[in-house]
């Protein structure tokens, strides 16, 4: 079996490098709600004073629970700081609080541990009936909360490594016991900000806020290496009000994955993903999509708007993922300002993707996929520029393709089956479903189209040539 290597902080430096040098990565406006990252917790403490040790040897994991039991007792009086400094902190899992920001200074690294009975095992979430990737109970992640509100996980560009190896060797040799971890996981909380970290080689999915209201992750780099299984970047699952801005993602599957839930599981929580902002995200990823939705959507998602995104040296760009026996649905997507660059797929929709949590499922359960806007996309050196596929009896609706300029390889540009849409401006030309003109009959059925379309599309009419700059 091929050796899996983990991120090490030579690499952390080396992409933070990379950001300074690129014009990818621009710092302005936010869409976000305003935080604060200033708020001041008039009770702080270090982690030092429950006598934790920094040396990348001594487990800390009682340090950790004894420092946040004792800030407890400030969570009615302002909150409190929990104080990480520069140090390698080895700890097992630990649980957060309300009213509690956790401060990892410049050069302090908190490490996973990599003896897995630290990790304690915890029942399956409610909206998959199961481990994800096992009958059964799941491995709670290293950082983890529960019903908590007012949580802040932020700092002076300090790193969270989860030292994942050992847990991708698990599951390429098929002797795990139990799912693997997150690294953070926030359930049933509302309030929730991280941003300015690291977060490094998740034994799983990285940043996973389950049924969540409220969420910021801001300015956060996540890394593990490109062919580490399943290590998604950030997941939003049956949460709403979530925005994600000026993050570098690069990682062994998707660097955004929004979900609400498995099959008959899903479907019967009942909690949606919705109101969704993805703002000026760059990244790669060689096996996965830089954003899809899915595959577990049985919740429903909707209202997801994706705008300045730039992918590289990628498998897909935009995908989303679902099958019969899903339910559910996907709406009011949009996805605008995206800048592509050696990516095998731009655009791919899947209506056969995915197994089933067992043999409960309903395959009459089928997902609607509608209202689904991309424009303002060019991309450079991209094989194909879509496989949209639905399913047959169950067409995707509405899939509009606005200003979508590529250089593709490919003789056969586009693949699609089962959907019915409307494009405009789109090189090379879109598919014969997609073929009917946006404008000016079918604007009201396309998602959220900027006004700028309308004047651009009259000039293109006029004979106005658009290509790549």
């Amino acid at each position: 079996m091929r050796r899996l290597s983990s991120v090490t902080v030579v690499d952390v430096f080396l992409v933070l490098a990379l950001l300074c040098c690129s014009s990818w990565k621009v710092w302005s406006n936010t869409l976000c709600k305003e935080t604060n990252l200033d708020k001041v917790r008039p009770h702080s403490v270090s982690i030092t004073e429950f006598g934790a040790v920094g040396d990348g040897i001594t487990l800390n994991t009682k340090a950790f629970q004894n420092a946040i039991f004792y800030l407890n007792s400030f969570s009615d009086k302002g909150g409190a700081k929990l104080f990480v400094p520069a140090g390698r902190w080895l700890t097992g899992s630990f649980d957060l609080i309300s009213h509690l920001t956790l401060w990892l200074d410049k050069d302090a690294i908190i490490l996973g541990s990599t003896n897995s009975d630290d990790w304690p095992v915890v029942d399956p979430l409610p909206s998959y009936g199961r481990g994800r990737e096992l009958p059964g109970a799941r491995h709670r992640s290293l950082i983890y909360g529960s019903n908590l509100t007012d949580v802040i996980i932020t700092g002076n560009e300090g790193i969270i490594d989860g030292q994942g190896s050992i847990w991708w060797s698990k599951f390429r040799n098929k002797t795990l016991d139990y799912t693997r971890p997150h690294l953070v996981e926030l359930m049933n909380s509302t309030g929730i900000l991280i941003s300015n970290l690291t977060f490094l080689n998740s034994p799983f999915w990285t940043i996973h806020p389950v049924y969540c209201s409220q969420v910021t992750v801001q300015n956060v780099t996540i890394l593990a290496p490109l062919d580490s299984p399943n290590t998604d970047g950030i997941d939003p699952d049956s949460s709403d009000d979530v925005c994600i801005e000026d993050c570098y993602i690069s990682t062994g599957d998707d660097l955004i994955a929004i979900k609400s839930g498995w099959d008959e599981y899903g479907i019967a929580f009942g909690r949606p993903s919705t109101n969704i902002i993805i703002h000026r995200l760059v990244g790669k990823t060689q096996v996965s999509a830089g954003i899809a939705i899915g595959s577990e959507m049985s919740g429903g998602v909707s209202n997801v708007h994706a705008q300045d995104i730039r992918f590289y040296d990628s498998y897909t760009a935009i995908r989303i993922k679902t099958s019969p026996g899903r339910g559910g649905y996907v709406r009011n997507i949009y996805v605008s300002n995206m800048t592509l660059a050696n990516v095998d797929i731009a655009i791919r929709f899947t209506g056969l993707y995915g197994d089933h949590p067992d043999d409960g499922y309903d395959p009459n359960a089928l997902p609607v996929i509608e209202k689904i806007t991309i424009e303002d996309v060019k991309g450079d050196n991209i094989k194909k520029a879509g496989l949209i596929e639905g399913i047959e009896g169950d067409h995707f609706v509405d899939i509009c393709l606005s200003n979508v300029i590529l250089n593709v390889s490919s003789n056969y540009p586009w693949n699609c089956s089962n959907v019915r849409g409307y494009s405009d401006t789109v090189s090379p030309e879109a598919c014969e479903p997609l073929k009917e003109r946006i404008f000016p009959d079918h604007c009201s059925d396309c998602y959220h189209l900027s006004n700028h379309q309308q004047s651009s599309n009259d000039k293109t009419r006029a004979g106005q040539k658009f290509h790549l700059t």
